[in-house]
């Protein structure tokens, strides 16, 4: 099972190389993108400063406090997960119902059909508790 879950915001404890050329320093945060192989490597995004667009669509330097502001994307990397630190869940910041949503997204018909068996169990085996 993978470290990291979709939607996980992260951390990153070391440097890594950005596809610019730059380099995203320890302690960048990011978002899980994407899980690969299992878990043995993730697709990042991550952020930067906060920002807000011009009139022009240049972006200037912001406060989170500001209206409009939002933290730039500087890149969408491949990270590992000893390049990572967990700061809060997908489920923690989502709420469990929306973290399920975002997940049966990313599964195949077969395996939703799975997860919709099973919590049908659920719901059945819970209205029996109920009737007791």
């Amino acid at each position: 099972m993978s470290k990291f879950q979709l939607f996980d915001a992260v951390n990153l404890i070391e440097a890594i190389p950005l596809a610019d050329g730059e380099i995203a320093p320890p302690e960048t945060t990011g978002a899980i993108v994407e899980v690969l192989q299992n878990g043995e490597a993730y697709l990042v995004e991550l952020f930067g400063g906060w920002v807000k667009a011009e009139v022009g669509g240049n972006f200037v330097p912001a406060t989170q406090d500001e209206s409009g502001a939002f933290m730039e994307t500087i890149g969408v990397e491949t990270v590992y997960p000893h390049q990572l630190q967990l700061v809060k869940s997908a489920g923690e910041m989502m709420g469990v119902r929306s973290h399920l949503l975002s997940i049966l997204d990313n599964l195949s018909d077969e395996l939703v059909a799975e997860v919709c068996d099973f919590a049908e169990f659920l719901r059945e085996k819970q209205e029996k508790v109920r009737s007791n």
